[in-house]
């Protein structure tokens, strides 16, 4: 019996479309669901004490790479780690929303020849505008986009900061308010200049901040400790960096080889960072940072913001990074510390923002004082944003 050529090509529309809505709006969710795991669901239990003075603190991280997902960061959500209302829940005063133009989920903290992007069908899928399909100046530009109009939606739950004064008075209006929360544009590599420094005046307009010279692949900037030569600045680079500091945008050095770092190092006139990293004295590995590391960036005036992951801590748990954070500590000063979570960055991470209680906790059993506490849960990054912003 034949089937009528009508009905055949109805059942193939309504494949084909059943297909289609799959793509583009189960797909990216349950990617985003296996890479951005949550080892220990909440609720998180901490002790009265470290309870207490969580509620205290003006928590501040310098990582987090939830504007890669398509999610509405107002609605609570069980997947990823990073929205709204579970940084308020977890008493996070500002969030650094950094960008993410060009990775594979292949990258290897060893070597990465670069020739391979998984943000290309990221960005298709999740029906990104079509110039970011193949810009990665326009992926960060949409990004940024994307946490304007997050901000213009939340009724002054979120606030986007770019100036010091921004800062300051929000912190005012924070200590008043502690259900409100704020975020800072940073970018994961200078690939998203698209290879013309002018940009960073265009990237400086839609509000980043802080930026990185290099993600896992060398690029015209720079070395990344992850790539094939992991050389040093190159010329380009080096006027990357005087253009940053004349806009007063904060040098990020996370993911940079070590020739790159001595190279920021000995023409940074301004304090830099590390926006998320582990420490090779708790952790030794490549994609961490050596002793003498340390002690320059902080010698800048900077902060180093650890990370929560296995790679970056050698742990799966608040302990492994209050470890990391004492030694750290030890060498480069109680001020010069941070938190660098990289939540939402493809890391299984031991709890999600609403559980960073568990790391006042664990410094507390370190031995830390609750004043040496409030400087490493925000009030270093926040010094340094308050003396360093535009």
């Amino acid at each position: 019996m034949k089937i009528p050529v009508k009905k055949t090509l109805i059942a193939l529309s309504m494949i084909l479309i059943a297909g289609l809505v799959v793509l583009f709006f189960v797909v990216p969710g349950y990617v985003e669901k296996g890479l951005n795991k949550t080892l220990n669901p909440p609720p998180y239990r901490a002790s009265e004490r470290a309870g207490e003075l969580h509620k205290k603190l003006l928590v501040a991280d310098l990582h987090a790479d939830t504007l890669l997902w398509d999610r509405d960061l107002l609605e609570r959500d069980t997947r990823g780690h990073v929205d709204i209302p579970r940084l308020i829940e977890g008493n996070v005063a500002l969030q650094a929303f950094t960008v993410v133009t060009k990775v594979s989920s292949s990258a290897s903290i060893d070597s990465n020849d670069g020739r391979e992007d998984d943000i290309t069908l990221l960005a298709f899928v999740q029906l990104w505008p079509i110039a970011a399909w193949s810009s990665l100046k326009e992926r960060a530009l949409y990004q940024a986009k994307r946490l304007r109009e997050i901000s213009d939606r939340s009724n002054g739950k979120l606030t986007l900061i770019k100036t010091a004064d921004e800062l300051t008075a929000y912190l005012e209006r924070r200590r008043r308010d502690s259900t409100i929360t704020a975020g800072f544009l940073g970018i994961e590599g200078a690939q998203a200049l698209d290879g013309d420094l002018s940009n960073i005046d265009l990237l400086f307009d839609a509000g980043f901040r802080m930026m990185a010279p290099t993600h896992f692949y060398d690029n015209d900037i720079a070395g990344s400790a992850h790539g094939m030569e992991k050389g040093g600045l190159t010329e380009k680079g080096r006027e990357m960096i005087r253009r940053m500091e004349a806009k007063r945008m904060i040098v990020d050095l996370a993911h940079a080889s070590q020739k790159t770092i001595d190279d920021v190092l000995a023409i940074a006139t301004r304090p830099v960072v590390v926006s998320h990293t582990g420490v090779r004295g708790t952790c030794d590995n490549n994609r961490n940072l050596s002793d003498h590391h340390i002690k320059s960036i902080a010698a800048t005036g900077g902060v180093i913001g650890i990370g929560y992951w296995d790679t970056a801590v050698c742990g799966q748990d608040a302990k492994a990074i209050a470890r990391a954070i004492a030694y750290t500590a030890g060498l480069a000063g109680v001020e010069h510390i941070g938190l660098g979570s990289d939540y939402d960055g493809a890391i299984p991470a031991p709890f999600d923002t609403t559980g960073l209680v568990l790391i006042t906790e664990a410094l507390l059993e370190e031995g830390f004082s609750e004043a040496e506490i409030e400087m490493i849960m925000g009030g270093n990054i926040l010094r340094v944003l308050k003396e360093n912003l535009p």
